[in-house]
């Protein structure tokens, strides 16, 4: 069960290193649907009217008073990038996932944050907790490729994030003992929707996706254990190592 409690630490934790090479990166897994797939099903649903959606007051007779669930009053409370990178072992459990966040402005400040996940607990770093914190659990915690596994407190470590996005090549990104690098940049869409719940609130979210072809993360210089799934065709490749540019969180 999750604590509403933070640490703060400079240690490390150490892990098993890795044996993935290049082929292993590019496996295929039945993995559970990542973040930006259910951003994808949710556009397709709502094309197809089987998502329910506010009705234009010329069609609903009366007219409702803006409320807060309203997307239309919705302010943006983020803008920036968040690529993530979720990894897999071989039966198709999750062994790591990392967010990294690249924020312009935000209504807890700007700066650039690492959010690591892993069974045995949750790293976050950058300069500014409160902003750091905040990522992780009004962010993070909800995420849907963490769906059903253990979220628990997170220990901050403070240093500084060093973050490099690029849609044409991919991302390095490093700091607090954690380096990750995705390259091979397979497809630029971009999407959005406004039903995007995190916790119980619905929020608005619009991006523009870059799955990857390949990525690495070393966590204090060892190579952490797993592949990235990859699938979709040809047209449209999906992959749970994804750039995410122009991004805008509204609520």
């Amino acid at each position: 069960m999750r604590s509403d409690r933070t640490t703060e630490t400079t240690e490390h934790t150490q892990t098993t290193r890795g044996t993935a090479a290049d082929p292993g990166w590019d496996r295929p897994s039945a993995a559970t649907v990542g973040r930006r797939g259910i951003v994808r099903m949710g556009a397709v649903l709502g094309s197809l009217g089987l998502l329910a959606a506010a009705a234009p007051a010329s069609a609903a007779g009366d007219a409702p008073a803006p409320s807060a669930a309203d997307p239309a009053t919705r302010k943006p409370i983020l803008v920036g990038a968040n690529p993530g990178l979720q990894l897999f072992d071989g039966a198709g459990a999750c062994t790591a996932y990392l967010s990294t966040w690249q924020v312009d402005w935000s209504t807890h400040g700007a700066g650039n944050v690492l959010v690591l996940w892993r069974p045995d607990g949750v790293r976050v770093v950058g300069e500014d907790p409160r902003l750091a914190l905040w990522l992780a659990d009004h962010f993070v915690r909800h995420f849907p490729e963490l769906d059903g596994l253990p979220w628990s407190a997170p220990r901050f470590h403070r240093s500084e994030v060093l973050v490099g996005i690029d849609l044409a090549s991919g991302l390095r990104a490093r700091g607090g003992g954690v380096d990750v690098s995705m390259a091979g940049v397979l497809d630029r869409r971009a999407f959005a929707t406004d039903r995007f719940p995190l916790g119980d609130t619905e929020h608005s979210l619009s991006l523009v996706l870059g799955p990857c072809e390949r990525a690495r993360v070393h966590v204090d210089g060892r190579l952490l254990p797993g592949a990235i799934s990859r699938g979709g065709t040809p047209e449209r490749p999906s992959s749970s190592a994804f750039l995410a540019a122009a991004e805008v969180w509204r609520a």
